[in-house]
Order: structure tokens, then sequence, then C-alpha cells
């Protein structure tokens, strides 16, 4: 027994005191979750008066961009301050130099916009990685069977600046190649875009929680091989402080472990070791999971969900990338 904590034994010491009622379980709890730590994830896709649910992941939609306005509407109106945008893109527009991706009249970059022209008082961030518009559905550009790092960085910046040209506050990079935030930092800035955030996907593993993202953006079934030259293996953590390190070093604002549940080590670790602001992302396939089993009446979903987010406070997050995020704010609102 340390210090820090009570020596008094049983009966001078009874901690069922403090969970006698409501009020007080309240009062003295450690962990607080608030709509202030969400962020949500939304998938858009081409066409008008598009709503296409994602098989994978129950509850999810793909949004046309006319229709993407009224649902971070509600997401704002629900104290949620930020949305996180992800294309659907076709397979026609699918390239192996990916050009798609710094195409200005881009599908993010459209529902950038219309989301700007909307909802003004909300963040926006936006995804930098070529597996929505890649044909070989890798993050980076593909050259016999090699995923190309440096080659890459080019198209991430041009990609990234056309993001930060339509009104994106927040460049996520999610591909995993080396140097690319210190590239992606002096592109903005060279561009006068000094003010535009970066959070860092700083420990993004080769998971096998994907899959129904991989769905819902059209990727999987494009991708040649996988994805572990580049994402991190996952049994390593102290890889995972060297990659955290090295990105706030070339200029991360914010910094993310991405899966989230299976990682609340290292997401304690991060938090722990560098003080940054730290997110995790409560992916597709953790999602679903709970989602799934409570719509098939094995778990209890609003309680499941609540009880996940607060598990990722209490390792350390400072907000949540979670697809379930108006889900959990409406639990909230209602308390």
């Amino acid at each position: 027994m340390t210090d820090r904590f009570p020596t008094a034994s049983f009966p001078a010491t009874r901690m069922r005191r403090n969970r006698r009622t409501d009020w007080l379980r309240r009062l003295v709890r450690e962990t607080q979750l608030t709509a202030d730590d969400l962020i949500w994830p939304i998938f858009v896709v081409d066409g008008e008066n598009q709503r296409l649910p994602v098989e994978s992941m129950p509850g999810v939609d793909r949004l046309s961009c006319d229709l993407i306005g009224d649902a971070v509407s509600e997401a704002r109106d629900l104290g949620i301050p930020m949305v996180a945008i992800f294309p659907y893109t076709e397979d026609t527009l699918k390239t192996p130099d990916a050009r798609e991706a710094y195409n200005p009249e881009n599908l993010v970059c459209n529902a950038v916009r219309a989301i700007k022209m909307a909802v003004p008082d909300i963040g926006v961030m936006c995804d930098v990685a070529l597996d929505p518009f890649n044909s070989d559905g890798h993050d980076g550009l593909v050259r016999d069977g090699i995923i190309l790092n440096d080659e890459t960085l080019e198209v991430l910046c041009k990609q990234a600046l056309v993001q930060a040209e339509a009104g994106c506050d927040v460049i996520a990079p999610s591909d995993m190649m080396d140097g690319r935030i210190g590239a992606i930092r002096t592109a903005l800035d060279g561009a006068g875009m000094t003010d535009t955030a970066i959070m860092s996907y700083a420990a993004k593993y080769a998971s096998g929680f994907y899959d129904p993202f991989r769905d819902a953006v059209g990727s999987g079934g494009a991708l040649k091989g996988d994805k572990k030259t580049y994402q991190m293996d996952p049994g390593n953590t102290d890889e995972a402080m060297r990659e955290t390190a090295l990105d706030i070093a070339e200029g991360a604002d914010m910094v993310m472990v991405k899966p989230g549940l299976p990682y609340l080590d290292v997401l304690y670790r991060v938090k722990q070791a560098f003080g940054m602001p730290t997110f995790a992302y409560n992916v597709s396939g953790e999602y679903a999971m709970l989602r799934g089993a409570g719509e098939a009446g094995r778990l209890d979903y609003p309680n499941v969900l609540m009880e996940t987010l607060s598990a990722f406070k209490r390792a350390g997050a400072d907000g949540v990338l979670t697809y379930g995020a108006v889900d959990a704010a409406k639990i909230l609102k209602d308390r």
C-alpha cells in the first residue's frame, strides 16, 4: 500500500459509502465524459439525396453532400465539436498515382465546403492517405509491390493543401509514411496556412479491426497484399513512443492512437510521456461489434458504448473518434 492510498481498514473504511446514491457517485467520479470529447467520422458519397447504409457497420450511412449539412447540424446541436470526413470513391476515379486525392473538386473538398457553408461553427478534420484513391488500395504509391515513401510524401502534401484550401481545420495524416508530418507542415506553412492544425495518426497499428471501414470507403476490394510494411506491428509499444516523438518534433499539434480498445496501454503511455493533446480512434471493427451485438440483443448497446468511451478517457485520451458519437451525445444529453 502506498502513501497515496488510505491504510485504514474495514470497518473504519467502507468503500461503498461513496457508491450508495446516484448523486454521490456523480460527485466523486474520477473520469468525466462529455460531448466535447467526441469526434464524429462521416462517410460521404457522390450524387444527390444519397443515404446508403454501410452493411458492415449497423447504423452508419454514406451521405451525399446535399444531406451532410443537416447531419452535421444535428451533431453541432448535440455539442460535438468536430467531424471527420472519409470518402467512398468510385472505382473509375482510382488510379495508380491516386491523383483524385489532390483534385480540388474531389468529394472530400466538396464535402468540406458543404459543411462550412451549412455549419461554419463546427470543426472539420480530413484524412490524409491515398487508400480511397489508389487503385492498389494502399495508403501510399506502389511500384513493383513496394509502397514508396518519399514519392508518396509529395502526393500527400498536395492532398493536404487542397483540403486546407477547401476549409479543413485539422489535417489528419493516417498513411504512416516516414516524415509525412514535417513535409505536410512545411507545405501548409509555405502556402500561408499556418493556422491549419495537424492531428497525427502517430501510432497506427496493422490491425484486423479496420475491415468495416475499408468496406465503407470502398478500398478493401482493391487492396493488394497487406499494410504491414508501414503500419505498426501489434506487438510493439516502444516503437509507438518513437513514432509519436518523431511526429511531435516534426510539428504535430495533436496525436492519435489507432485502434483504441486493443491499445489502451499504448494510449496511456503516450499521454503520460508527452502530455500532448492525445486522441483514440474507436475504429470500425470495435464499433461494429458493440452495435451489432446490441442489435442482436446480446449487449445493451448504450451502456457498453458509454463504458467503452469512458475507458478511452480513463486511459488518457483527450477525445475519441467514434462512429457512435451522435448516439453517445444523445445519451449524455438525456442524462
